[in-house]
């Protein structure tokens, strides 16, 4: 009778262990599971991460290498179209030459309103204002918007298909910093808020595209109380365990606040969290007093200007940081 006990334990226990390192996409890929497997295994670890503009997609990458001798884990760029033509060929390129390299890759999306036609404009697409009635016509199918919408995700779909055709996992993190006040799906609370957003992204992605190979990272912004310039609370717009794979947040201007990390850990729930974004790299003893970030990237200039030669290296010589040469899947 207590061998029999002992295996349905082992088998519930290894369950739940199964369970919690799987994506929230029960068809996600084997490498993206491998992917997220490894992020739960980093142990109080931080992967090192640089992003560059997507016009020269691994300048600033190169340039964190040039600085501290080593070339980061993470190479990340943005899908943000902002010239003649669609920059998604040449990040699909770099992505790939990135991963066939040993990079982790990840990727964002400053996309403008879907009433507006790319290339879009940033202060009066991106960053501007939606109205009450476009942002409810967005989420409503059948209304002109919604299918507006639909082109415009179809055409990021197109480009992600091409890394799920090479086998590349992506760390997949859409409508970023949601919960300030600065672009136009930010600041929507409740449940026909940004949330609702969210997850018509991940049905149109993952049930009708079956994009399989992408990690979900839920990337908020540090909260602050900037009079203009806000950022609320995480939970007012988090769309639930079963959406998110990863939980992440940007910080600009050291401002790694304590209660700000514990806030996210617990909203987290045993889920990886991560620094999305940051302008000057977290300090050691930050890092041990916030152990549990898997990952850090610095946004593209800001490698070189808000953070000294002495910061990069002592960051990428922390005895915790992991860089690309030093990156172990499990087997």
């Amino acid at each position: 009778m207590n061998k029999i006990i002992l295996f349905i334990t082992f088998i519930l226990v290894n369950t739940s262990i199964h369970a919690q390192y799987s994506p929230v996409n029960e068809d996600a890929s084997k490498e993206a599971k491998m992917l997220l497997e490894y992020i739960y295994s980093l142990n109080d670890n931080i992967l090192s991460g640089q992003h560059s503009y997507n016009e020269k997609p691994s300048s600033y990458y190169e340039i964190a290498e040039e600085i501290s001798g080593k070339e980061p884990a993470l190479w990340g760029t943005d899908f943000y179209w902002n010239g003649k033509e669609d920059p998604g060929n040449r990040i699909v390129q770099e992505a790939i030459l990135k991963h066939n390299k040993g990079s982790i890759i990840t990727l964002m999306w400053h996309v403008g309103q879907p009433k507006d036609d790319s290339p879009f404009s940033w202060r009066e697409s991106v960053q501007g204002k939606i109205s009450d009635q476009d942002w409810k016509d967005l989420l409503t199918p059948g209304t002109s918007l919604y299918q507006k919408w639909i082109i415009q995700v179809d055409q990021i779909a197109v480009h992600l298909k091409k890394l799920q055709e090479n086998k590349i996992p992506v760390l997949w993190r859409p409508y970023h910093e949601m919960n300030g006040v600065w672009f136009w799906w930010g600041n929507k609370k409740g449940q026909d808020g940004f949330v609702k957003l969210w997850k018509q992204l991940y049905d149109r992605l993952v049930k009708h595209h079956q994009l399989n190979n992408l990690i979900w990272v839920w990337n908020a912004n540090g909260p602050r109380d900037i009079p203009g310039d806000e950022a609320y609370d995480y939970e007012d717009f988090f769309p639930g365990m079963e959406y998110v794979d990863i939980l992440a947040t940007d910080v600009y201007h050291g401002d790694y606040e304590q209660k700000d990390y514990n806030q996210l850990v617990n909203l987290a729930k045993g889920k990886p969290i991560a620094l999305g974004e940051v302008g000057q790299l977290p300090k050691p003893i930050i890092l041990e007093s916030q152990p549990k970030w898997s990952w850090f990237m610095v946004w593209s200039n800001w490698i070189e200007t808000a953070n000294s030669p002495e910061r990069v290296n002592e960051i990428y010589k922390y005895e915790k940081t992991i860089t690309k040469d030093e990156i172990q899947f499990p087997n």
